[in-house]
C-alpha cells in the first residue's frame, strides 16, 4: 500500500497524532456512557489539552508533507494520504489554538447542560451554551476560509467538497420526490400511520437480549466490537479493532432501540472493514460522513426494514418479547414500517426522514450565515415543523432539543440526507449483483458484508467521496435511486 520512503517515514511520525486522537476517541465515549456529570469542566481541560498537543505534533510533520508534495510518481494510496493530511494541515494552521481550545472545551460543557436541558425540556438552560457554540463555529468558518456561504467552511470539514450549491440541488430533486410518494402512500394506506406494539412496554433486559440477537446475526466480532447504553445512540473507534456502539432503552415502542442497534452496527461495520494496512494512518477513516451514514441507513432501512429482516428476526423477538406472539410476519413489517410525519427525527420513517434533515440544514444555513438568532431558534423549528409535517411540539425537549447534534457539530446533519441518497445507490448496484431479499431471509449477511468491503469500505479515506461515488457506483450523488427504492417499496 506505501512504498515511497518520504510517506513510510510521514506515516511514522503521524504516530503520536494518531494516538492522541485515538485517546481523544475513548475520552469521548466515557463521556456519554459512563462520566459523572460533575466532571463535565475537568474532562473539558483534558480534551482541549488534547487537542492542542494534536496541533503541536502535526506541526512537526510539515516539512516532510512539503517534501511528499513534490513527489509525481505517488500511487492512489499515497496520494490519497497527503490529500487527507493537507486537509489537516489547513485545519490546524488556520484555527488558534486558543480557539481550538475554547471549542473543545465548550463542546463537553454543552452536551452535559444539554442532556439536563433535555430532561426539563428547557430550551432557556441550554441556550447560553448553544449561543457560545455558533459564535465559535462563525469563527472557525471565517478562519478557514469560504467562497460563498460561511457554510461551506463547516460543511467540507466532514463532507469534503461538498457545498451549499450541492445541498439546495439534492435537497430540491428530494423533497417534491418525497412529497409525491408520501401522498400516494398515505391515500393508499397499505402502511398504517399506527400500531398497537407502539403503546407496548418491554423489559430492558428483554430487550438487550434481542439487541444482541440482531449483533450476533449481523456477525459483529465479539473481540473487537462492544455495545453499551448512553442517552443518545453513537458509535466510536479508538481503532480498527475498538469499534463501539451505543443504543438506548426507552421502556416502550421497542422498534426505536431495535433500530438503533443496526443502525449503529452499520456505522461499526465500515469501521470494522477499512484495510488492516491503513493501522495508525490518516486513511483509517470512512470517506466521510455522508459515506458513513449510508452505511447505518443502509443496514437499518434497506436490509433491517424489508419484509425479510421481519421474517428473520421474529423467533427471536417472540422468545424474549411475549407481547410480539400474537403478530405475524407481515403485522411486523407493518409495525416497523409505519409511515406518518412525527415529531422525533430517530423515529421517523423513510418518507419523512428526510424533511427532519431538510429543517435541520435550513436552520444550520441560517444560524451560520447571520439570518438567525439562537433565541429565535425555538418559534422557528416548531414553525417549520408545522410547515413540514403539519404539526408542532408541545415542548423543547421533542422540538429543538431532541438532538445532541449542536453540543459540537454543524454540517452533520445533511450528511444523513446524503447518507440515503448514497444508501438507495449502492441499492441500485448491489441487487445486479446479489439477491438482497434471499440473503436476508436466510440471515447470511458475509456476501452483503464482501461487496461493501469492496466498494467502498477497505479504501478507507483513500478518494475524496465524490470521487469514491463515482468510482465505485457509477456516477456522482443521485438522489432517482433512493426515490425508486422508496417507490417500489412502498407504493410498487
Amino acid at each position: 500500500m506505501f512504498s515511497n520512503p518520504t510517506i513510510l517515514e510521514l506515516n511514522e511520525k503521524f504516530r503520536p497524532v494518531w494516538a492522541l486522537a485515538s485517546s481523544g476517541s475513548l475520552l469521548d465515549w466515557d463521556l456519554e456512557v459512563n462520566m459523572p456529570e460533575a466532571a463535565s469542566t475537568s474532562r473539558g481541560v483534558t480534551m482541549s489539552q488534547l487537542t492542542l498537543l494534536r496541533q503541536k505534533h502535526f506541526s512537526e510533520l510539515y516539512p516532510l508533507l512539503e517534501k511528499a508534495e513534490r513527489i509525481t510518481d505517488l500511487n492512489d494510496y499515497e496520494n490519497g494520504l497527503v490529500r487527507v493530511l493537507q486537509r489537516s494541515r489547513k485545519y490546524f494552521t488556520k484555527i488558534p489554538p486558543s480557539l481550538l481550545e475554547e471549542e473543545q472545551r465548550t463542546s463537553v460543557e454543552a452536551t452535559v447542560v444539554w442532556r439536563q436541558a433535555r430532561s426539563k425540556s428547557d430550551f432557556k438552560l441550554f441556550k447560553p451554551y448553544f449561543e457560545k457554540v455558533v459564535a465559535l463555529k462563525i469563527q472557525i468558518a471565517e478562519k478557514l476560509g469560504f467562497e460563498k456561504h460561511p457554510y461551506n467552511a463547516l460543511l467540507d470539514l466532514g463532507e469534503e467538497g461538498i457545498t451549499v450549491d450541492d445541498l439546495d440541488l439534492t435537497f430540491s430533486r428530494l423533497i417534491p420526490g418525497l412529497k409525491k410518494i408520501l401522498r400516494k402512500v398515505m391515500a393508499e394506506s397499505r402502511f398504517p400511520p399506527n400500531h398497537p406494539l407502539e403503546d407496548v412496554k418491554y423489559d430492558v433486559e428483554s430487550m438487550d437480549r434481542v439487541n444482541r440477537k440482531v449483533i450476533e446475526l449481523l456477525e459483529m466480532p465479539k473481540d473487537r466490537f462492544r455495545m453499551d447504553v448512553s442517552t443518545h445512540p453513537f458509535t466510536s473507534n479508538t481503532s480498527r479493532d475498538d469499534v463501539r456502539i451505543t443504543t438506548r432503552y426507552e421502556g416502550v415502542d421497542f422498534r426505536n432501540t431495535m433500530y438503533s442497534t443496526i443502525h449503529e452496527s452499520g456505522h461499526a461495520i465500515y469501521e470494522l472493514q477499512i484495510d488492516e494496512a491503513m493501522d495508525y494512518t490518516q486513511l483509517a477513516n470512512g470517506a466521510s460522513m455522508g459515506f458513513h451514514e449510508s452505511q447505518s441507513r443502509f443496514w437499518e432501512n434497506i436490509i433491517g426494514r424489508s419484509r425479510e429482516f421481519a421474517i428473520l428476526i421474529r423467533p427471536a423477538l417472540k422468545e424474549n418479547l411475549s407481547f410480539v406472539s400474537p403478530y405475524d410476519e407481515e403485522e411486523l413489517y407493518k409495525y416497523f414500517n409505519l409511515v406518518r410525519p412525527g415529531l422525533i427525527r430517530v423515529d421517523a420513517d423513510e418518507l419523512t426522514y428526510n424533511f427532519h434533515i431538510a429543517l435541520r440544514y435550513e436552520l444550520e444555513k441560517k444560524l451560520i450565515g447571520g439570518k438567525l438568532a439562537v433565541s429565535e431558534l425555538p418559534s422557528i423549528w416548531n414553525d417549520m415543523m408545522d410547515e413540514y409535517f403539519g404539526i408542532r411540539p408541545k415542548n423543547d425537549a421533542e422540538g429543538v432539543l431532541q438532538d445532541i447534534h449542536w453540543t459540537a457539530s454543524f454540517g452533520y446533519f445533511p450528511s444523513y440526507s446524503l447518507g440515503n441518497v448514497i444508501s438507495g445507490m449502492i441499492w441500485n448496484k448491489m441487487r445486479k449483483d446479489l439477491n438482497l431479499a434471499e440473503l436476508t431471509l436466510k440471515g447470511e449477511f458475509g456476501p452483503i458484508k464482501e461487496w461493501l468491503y469492496d466498494k467502498i469500505h477497505h479504501w478507507g479515506s483513500t478518494y475524496a467521496p465524490k470521487d469514491l461515488s463515482r468510482r465505485s457506483l457509477g456516477e456522482g450523488y443521485n438522489p432517482d435511486y433512493l426515490l425508486e427504492y422508496l417507490e417500489q417499496k412502498f407504493s410498487g
